[in-house]
């Protein structure tokens, strides 16, 4: 008696501990996980990440840039050729210089102005035909310089908007994948919920099969039965054993999926628990379809291709182009031997280039690559017209789905409530021998098969609701518009890392 009581103690403490261990996951709880977790949402935001601070950095290379390059000592000894005295001479010299230089791009006019500063000291000694001549002089070389290309288009704006819709076309993809993901993880969690039904499903058919596998073995050992029907109550018996360590394996496949895509550790014990009970609701086609066309993400993320199509347009034009390049400077320079005359005989070097690329013959290359352009920009405006299309099509079928599965809850629910009176009559009637083994089997299986399909119906109308909230951003459960931006924002803010 005390070593029974000494193994049940034990039988307990150990069902304790497993329970402990094991992490019971509601769907809200699922969501919150997956946002932090999924692997799929990381590799969105790690691109939104790259556009984002490619721009930041873009930015930042407008405003003007400062470096200092600092020589402290240069010494040289070499033997040159003078070709106005056409002689030979010795130059030896030690500089010790810097230059400090402002860079400022123009983003209205692709220019650049530029402002350098060198100040330096140097001793130089000459030796020519053993004349020797020797200077030790402080210098300072101040230049202001202007870079303008003419009558071509504006490299930098180009490239400040061509980033701009990258980043606009990630922050959409972050959210569309926020949405997405909602569906995906839903999916999963009903789908490892589903798989759980299915195994307590299995399980009480299999208490129901070895009750039923004891009632005719009393009756075949009392002589009230043939032996044959204990020999297909026992295959019964074993098929219901073989289903629930079918439904096991099934369960545990299902968790794991659900685990790789929230970003748990997959060996980590879970269970999830929910409420599938549903509340059919009406839906506003007109409503649904109207939001879903003025909101979706998608016809943006077209028209941004349709954009991007007519840049890379521009930048073909400028293939072999008419361009000019114009050049203005100012430079003024100062030497003396004394740091504070060393501006008291200035040097002025104005400088002013301008230079023309003329474009002769290309063979046509540039015409062929222009039309082939304009297809691209066609095919892109035809996508962005099939894309809307599309949209409606979709909100339509989901509407659609909707109304069908609403339909399909309600015969579920009165097939389970048939079968599960059909399996108690007929239960009555084997128990009175009235029935064989087989026969009890096929309703044991049906109705088993009508709890499934009854939980299958309410989480297909669920899947497809949300669906719907996905296809128009409207969600008609709470009548509240769904608003992408808030995630876009919550990543803008860090409250997303």
């Amino acid at each position: 008696m005390k070593k029974q009581k000494f193994i049940l103690l034990m039988l307990l403490s150990l069902l304790l501990v497993q329970l402990k261990a094991q992490s019971i996951i509601t769907l809200e709880r699922a969501l919150e996980m997956a946002s932090s977790g999924s692997p799929s949402l990381q590799s969105s935001l790690f691109n939104l990440d790259r556009t984002t601070e490619t721009l930041n950095a873009q930015r930042a290379a407008l405003k003007s840039q400062f470096s200092l390059n600092l020589n402290p000592m240069e010494y040289s000894n070499s033997r040159r050729f003078d070709a106005r005295t056409s002689q030979w001479y010795t130059n030896e010299s030690l500089v010790t210089s810097g230059t400090f230089r402002v860079d400022q791009p123009i983003l209205y006019t692709d220019g650049k102005i530029s402002l350098q500063n060198q100040f330096g000291w140097q001793s130089s000694t000459s030796d020519a035909s053993g004349s020797a001549n020797t200077n030790k002089s402080f210098f300072n070389n101040l230049n202001l310089s202007l870079t303008q290309p003419l009558f071509t288009y504006n490299r930098t704006k180009l490239q400040i908007k061509n980033l701009e819709l990258d980043n606009e076309n990630a922050m959409l993809s972050y959210a569309i994948q926020r949405l997405t993901l909602e569906k995906n993880v839903s999916q999963f969690f009903y789908n490892v919920y589903l798989a759980q039904m299915s195994l307590s499903i299995k399980q009480e058919e299999l208490v129901n099969t070895e009750k039923s596998h004891a009632i005719i073995k009393n009756k075949v050992d009392a002589g009230l039965a043939a032996r044959e029907e204990l020999y297909q109550s026992e295959v019964n018996l074993a098929t219901a054993q073989s289903g629930v360590e079918s439904g096991r394996v099934s369960l545990e496949n299902a968790k794991d999926l659900f685990k790789q895509y929230i970003g748990l550790d997959i060996f980590s014990e879970i269970s999830v628990m929910t409420d599938v009970a549903v509340t059919p609701i009406e839906v506003d086609s007109k409503k649904a379809l109207e939001h879903g066309f003025a909101s979706r993400m998608e016809l943006r993320q077209r028209q941004i291709s349709v954009e991007t199509s007519q840049f890379d347009l521009i930048t073909l034009k400028a293939l072999n182009e008419f361009r000019g390049d114009m050049t203005l400077s100012m430079g003024l320079s100062g030497d003396d031997p004394s740091l504070p005359k060393i501006y008291d005989k200035p040097t002025k070097s104005p400088h002013v280039s301008i230079g023309f690329n003329v474009p002769l013959f290309d063979w046509g290359e540039r015409k062929a690559r222009i039309r082939a352009q304009g297809a691209v920009i066609s095919s892109q405006k035809l996508n962005l017209t099939n894309q809307e299309i599309q949209i409606k099509m979709d909100i339509r079928q989901v509407i659609r789905n909707l109304s069908n599965l609403k339909n399909q809850i309600g015969i579920a629910l009165q097939n389970q409530q048939n079968s599960q009176l059909t399996y108690d009559i007929n239960l009555e009637r084997y128990k009175n021998g009235d029935l064989t083994s087989m026969d009890l089997n096929l309703f044991q299986v049906q109705l088993s098969d009508k709890k499934m399909a009854y939980a299958q119906s309410l989480i297909n109308y669920k899947i497809e609701l949300l669906n719907l909230k996905i296809q128009s951003l409207f969600d008609f459960s709470t009548n509240e518009a769904v608003v992408p931006e808030k995630f876009v924002k919550e990543y803008q803010t860090g409250k997303i890392k």
